[in-house]
């Protein structure tokens, strides 16, 4: 098995390699542990960035995560449809999967949450913004009895904005 077995178009199970010797399953394993650790490199570097405020440069490594992640799922298709092996010829290996598997899971936790963390901020910033100029564009007046004067819908203009950075 190497880096060629896992073709980067859709595979379905009947297309997916089968795993027929000890030798075959610990380079699957190795790949697999290979993928993760390069997906975690991307993944960190994302957080660093975006904690950082440097979002620019963290869509910037979209690419590189794209295909990371796209040979990790790969990889574990072929581990999941080569599971009933595994279990019987390489036990071992599967506790050392399933180890590094959690860490990577945690990583990625991480990772997930600092990106909802900045989505949210963002999201709280635009609304402030837009509120403000929501409020700015009203009209300020009242009605003859005194009263603050409803403002009417036409006034209330979408805010646009550019999801380009």
């Amino acid at each position: 098995m190497n880096a060629h077995a896992f073709p980067d178009t859709a595979q379905t199970s009947a297309t997916l390699p089968r795993i027929t010797t000890p030798a075959e399953a610990r380079t699957l394993a190795e790949e697999l542990i290979e993928a993760m650790k390069n997906l975690l490199g991307v993944l960190e570097r994302e957080t660093e960035l975006v904690r950082a405020g440097n979002v620019r440069d963290a869509t910037a490594l979209e690419p590189v995560k794209s295909e990371s992640s796209s040979r990790y799922v790969r990889i574990v298709s072929t581990l999941r449809n080569n599971a009933v092996y595994f279990k019987q010829a390489a036990p071992d290996l599967l506790v050392t999967l399933h180890r590094h598997h959690d860490i990577f899971r945690a990583m990625l936790q991480v990772n997930l949450t600092v990106l909802a963390t900045a989505h949210a901020v963002t999201e709280g910033i635009v609304r402030g913004v837009n509120g403000e100029v929501q409020r700015q564009r009203m009209p300020q007046g009242y009605t003859a009895g005194g009263q603050r004067a409803a403002p009417s819908p036409r006034h209330a203009t979408p805010l646009s904005v550019s999801r380009s950075l």
